[in-house]
């Protein structure tokens, strides 16, 4: 089994991977860097599978403009794969792009935790076999996380020991495939309401922020402190309605707003910016 072993990013090569955005690239100083696990963290609907898809592409982008220059995998839990956004997204931003993106992205679907191990050992094989390629691979996603663990486990001690195992044998997988090949990572993760006072293990704070809050209700990453754990840096996104105008007749004009906050990472202070989804993709806001 493979040991986590502690990471001083600071002392790390300092690649990164553009988000295809300058103003969300300023917000995590320069993109998702290599040599690490960044996760996402967003309830449905606040855009995290989208922010995915974009990195996937951004990846493709030439070192000089910011990106990796190089092909990438993904590996979904949720069902069916967004195929056709993603080629969306790749017409704006891959437009001058000769070859077609979409070549350059590996996809594999994972059902269970198990699952997602094997694919990981046969993804190094992989990463391993594209070292000399011209678009060689420098990218994992995975999307999403929770939802591997979302029925197969029960509330019990045995089960939760299991489930703990393995979401360290994950970790360090990935932790060992970043550094041994100096990779960006990311892993989507979803999030569940916290009901009552909040006290118990779900009140510790963990990184800048004593409560997280998307759609007016209190919540928190899925997975708990022992997945939290296992992730270098941990990026929030939220989303808000708030009704703007009244139309005719009593109508009301509802505007979702989105914000993107560091939670916790080690070469990032505390920070957030706003952004849209469009239909070219994922842009932060200025104000």
């Amino acid at each position: 089994m493979h040991q986590i072993e502690p990471q001083n990013l600071l002392q790390l090569p300092n690649w990164k991977c553009t988000l295809g955005c300058p103003i969300l690239d300023r917000l995590l100083d320069g993109g998702i860097p290599c040599n690490s696990v960044t996760e996402i963290v967003a309830e449905s609907g606040s855009g995290k599978t989208q922010l995915c898809l974009q990195l996937l592409l951004s990846a493709q982008i030439p070192l000089s403009r910011g990106g990796l220059g190089a092909a990438s995998i993904y590996i979904h839990s949720e069902f069916p794969f967004p195929s056709r956004r993603l080629k969306q997204i790749s017409l704006s931003l891959l437009s001058s792009s000769s070859n077609n993106p979409l070549d350059r992205i590996f996809v594999q679907g994972a059902l269970t935790p198990e699952e997602l191990l094997v694919l990981l050992d046969r993804a190094e094989y992989l990463i391993s076999g594209s070292a000399n390629d011209s678009f060689p691979i420098k990218l994992i996603v995975i999307d999403s996380i929770a939802a591997l663990f979302r029925s197969e486990f029960d509330n019990t001690p045995t089960d939760l020991k299991r489930r703990s195992s393995l979401f360290f044998k994950i970790a360090a997988k990935l932790k060992l495939l970043a550094r041994k090949f100096n990779l960006a990572v990311v892993v989507s993760n979803q999030v569940t309401d916290l009901v009552g006072s909040g006290d118990g293990a779900n009140s510790l704070r963990v990184g800048n922020y004593g409560a997280l809050y998307s759609s007016g209700r209190r919540v928190c990453p899925a997975l708990g402190l022992s997945w939290a754990s296992c992730v270098n840096s941990r990026v929030f996104l939220s989303r808000t309605d708030e009704v703007v105008n009244t139309g005719g007749e009593g109508e009301e004009i509802v505007q979702t707003r989105r914000k993107m906050q560091v939670v916790f990472a080690p070469h990032l202070p505390e920070s957030s910016c706003e952004f849209v989804i469009l239909r070219e993709g994922v842009f932060g806001v200025n104000f």
